[in-house]
Formats: structure tokens, sequence, C-alpha cells
């Protein structure tokens, strides 16, 4: 599974919980981008997630 370049956020493990309040398994997934940024080495293609994107922690490559 991947995670963000930036921050690290990655998959999370949580429950479903029905009104009868049975537990089940299920994962939380960030919203992640591939893209081209520029990074130390140069572009690259990293996950990003919308929250680093809209942040302005990253700068796109054109």
């Amino acid at each position: 599974m991947a995670s963000c370049y930036v921050c690290g956020k990655k998959k999370v493990i949580g429950n479903n919980v029905s009104h009868a309040n049975n537990k089940t398994k299920r994962y939380f997934f960030p919203n992640l981008q591939r893209m081209k940024i520029i990074t130390e080495r140069g572009p690259q293609r990293v996950h990003v997630c919308t929250r680093c994107l809209r942040s302005g922690f990253v700068k796109k490559a054109v």
C-alpha cells in the first residue's frame, strides 16, 4: 500500500459498526494521487495526499 511522500499518511484500520453493534474490520484510505513533483533529487513520480497538495507542500513538475 502506498503512503504520502510528504506526510507519510497511509491506510488506517478501524471497524464497521452495525445498528446491532456488530463490529467487522475495515480500512480508511487517504486520498492519494500519483503525480510528478519536483524533489531534491529532481523530478520524481510519487504518491501525494490531496491535503499536502492543497496546502502547497509540493511543487508540481511541468
